[in-house]
């Protein structure tokens, strides 16, 4: 999968540098995937990964202390970052309708 906005989760883990790491796991599972659908991305990540409406996942990150929301299209092999943050920011936003401003 191709994530667009790299530049928004180097970003996070520059403010918050013990996210890099677990930032940096997860992009490199994702950057070699290619998942045809939802069973694909529950297969790799089990519960550590929710799905809501619009194609939108929510990835819980470094045991929980993050949550990454991403636009998933499988056809074209892409994902949106439309979210990063603590899950105190997380929840304070509704995952479905989020678009980063950063």
């Amino acid at each position: 999968m191709q994530v667009i906005a790299r530049r928004t989760l180097r970003r996070f883990w520059e403010r918050h540098p013990q996210a890099e790491r677990p930032i940096r796991a997860w992009f490199a599972v994702v950057s070699k995937a290619r998942w045809r659908g939802p069973a694909d991305v529950k297969q790799h990540f089990g519960t550590t990964v929710d799905f809501v409406g619009d194609n939108r996942l929510i990835f819980d990150l470094g045991g929980n202390k993050y949550r990454l929301v991403v636009h998933v299209s499988y056809a074209f092999g892409r994902m949106l970052v439309k979210f990063i943050g603590t899950h105190a920011e997380y929840d304070r936003i509704d995952p479905e309708t989020v678009t980063w401003r950063g």
